[in-house]
């Protein structure tokens, strides 16, 4: 998923950091590698802060990419100007490229015939380096107490429902 985000960078990037006398040509190869690391920085701190909405909502719902989109483009905008770039230069190539490849990311995350990104991948690897967050794990911790298992409505209420019913019986 990574090497197919920065694939999709390049894409993108060849008018707004190739082609920009204002970033130096050997400093592209940086630039976009930080157009990348950049979005998953923004995706990681969704998962590590719980915003488990805001990110499934990211990729669901394109009317909610624009507040992706800018702390994306912040992210990036500081990065570029760690790499020498002036802030109206940065902020120009944020804002001409990070829409756009949101724009692709969403469409090919969302697209079922394009396997390229899978929202599962996308969530196990900005989750850490375990890998082990998995969508299916946080469903169940709503709707079945964390049993993996499916189990008929009766059999959940007698091993305690799900976090919801336990919330509820800490009132």
């Amino acid at each position: 998923m990574l090497k197919n985000l920065e694939n999709l960078v390049r894409e993108n990037a060849q008018a707004a950091i190739v082609d920009n006398n204002e970033i130096p040509n050997e400093k592209n190869e940086a630039a976009i590698e930080a157009a990348s690391t950049s979005i998953i920085d923004v995706l990681r701190q969704k998962v590590s802060s719980g915003d488990i909405n805001g990110l499934v909502n990211s990729f669901k719902n394109p009317s909610e990419q624009s507040a992706t989109a800018n702390q994306v483009s912040d992210t990036f905008t500081n990065k570029l100007q760690g790499l020498g770039i002036n802030m109206d230069s940065a902020k120009a190539v944020a804002a001409s490229i990070i829409p756009a490849i949101l724009a692709k990311f969403n469409q090919k995350t969302n697209d079922p015939n394009d396997s390229s990104f899978d929202f599962q991948d996308i969530v196990t690897q900005v989750a850490g380096p375990d890998g082990k967050f998995q969508l299916s794990d946080l469903t169940n911790l709503f709707n079945q107490g964390g049993n993996s298992s499916t189990e008929s409505s009766d059999q959940n209420k007698e091993n305690g429902g799900g976090f919801i019913d336990k919330m509820k019986d800490m009132f």
